[in-house]
């Protein structure tokens, strides 16, 4: 539907009648609105980058070397725009747009790849902020020596999903262990996992019979009230064996909504890649948290080295990487998918 349309529906006196459905025109109003801004926003600038050159080609050298110059300094910011734009012209799946639920899970290599899956949840913490993402963490289980055995993180904002995917599958890490007091060089493995959250119109059916329900006391470091109550909630769809968990309020009620709506979204991809018969591809890939299935190496001993596994990417700025710079990683990756992109190795200079 177009904006034009939406907005007409929403000048009609008549619109605020059903709450519901206002909400839902305004919401797809403003992600239409949002898909094109960028575009919006491109053209005055290139028609102003045109402008300059005829008027350099009208004056003689001397005057024209200020605008020169700052031409020079325009050119490559539009080349930087052009290329978010493409970026985003590849998010055109039914989910695309979506908020998105990350999941953290340790594997193989104990209290190593605890402290691993630890280190990976502060990277997409710093990378949702960096992509000015809302991030809350909705559930954490800690290890048992060190770090945590898994975490689950809410990712909202514009394209979420469409950027979070590329980073489903298992991550290895290959460092000189802390905990081992020979300093020998260790190996880790953690497994991500990426749904979108599906919207309250999307009809999944869960009977109460299917359900377990279990609370529990929260881990995390939330104050007196979080820990001393059993505020945290755990669903377990018996069916199917999909777990939701979420321990980010206080309230037992409000975590058993929000774990309702994470156990519906994970349902529904599931669904969704069962129709497709793309099992492997959104769930099957990851397979065992271990070697042999890792779509990124990071190597931090004897040398440091970020290689994506899937499109030959690589970045040897291993801090900056750990501090969520994974854009290159995931732009590589959405254009991979893309049939006029055949990426070849790209190497990030430090």
């Amino acid at each position: 539907m177009k904006i034009k349309e939406l907005e007409e529906q929403m000048a009609d006196p008549a619109f605020w009648n059903s709450q519901e459905t206002a909400q839902q025109v305004i919401s797809e109003s403003n992600q239409l609105k949002r898909s094109i801004a960028g575009i919006l926003k491109f053209r005055p600038e290139v028609e102003d980058v045109q402008a300059m050159m005829e008027l350099i080609e009208e004056l003689g050298s001397d005057e024209a070397a200020d605008y020169e110059t700052e031409l020079s300094q325009t050119v490559p910011q539009l080349y930087a725009a052009l290329d978010e734009l493409e970026i985003q012209s590849f998010l055109s799946g039914k989910l695309d747009g979506n908020n998105a639920i990350l999941s953290i899970n340790a594997g193989a290599g104990g209290t190593e790849s605890c402290d691993w899956a630890d280190m990976l949840l502060r990277m997409y913490t710093r990378w949702g902020e960096r992509s000015e993402f809302k991030v809350e963490v909705q559930d954490v289980t800690m290890g048992e020596e060190a770090g945590i055995s898994s975490a689950t993180i809410r990712l909202e904002g514009p394209n979420a999903y469409g950027y979070a995917k590329a980073e489903r599958g298992v991550h290895r890490l290959v460092r000189i262990s802390p905990f081992d007091s020979n300093a020998r060089r260790h190996t880790s493995f953690s497994a991500v996992d990426v749904i979108a959250e599906i919207e309250d119109e999307i009809d999944i059916e869960i009977k109460e019979d299917d359900l377990r329900i279990d609370t529990y006391r929260s881990s995390g470091k939330g104050g007196q009230h979080v820990n001393k109550t059993d505020s945290a909630v755990r669903l377990t769809h018996l069916p199917t064996g999909v777990v939701a968990a979420c321990q980010a309020e206080r309230s037992q009620h409000k975590n058993k909504a929000t774990a309702m709506k994470m156990l519906k979204s994970k349902l529904y991809e599931k669904m969704e890649d069962e129709k497709r018969a793309e099992m492997e591809r959104f769930y099957g890939e990851k397979g065992e948290i271990g070697w042999g299935n890792q779509i990124r190496s990071y190597v931090f001993q004897p040398y440091q080295l970020v290689k994506d596994l899937r499109t030959g990417v690589e970045n040897g700025n291993v801090q900056a990487v750990m501090d969520g710079d994974l854009d290159t990683f995931v732009h590589a990756w959405l254009r991979a998918g893309q049939p006029k992109h055949r990426n070849k190795d790209i190497k990030v200079e430090v």
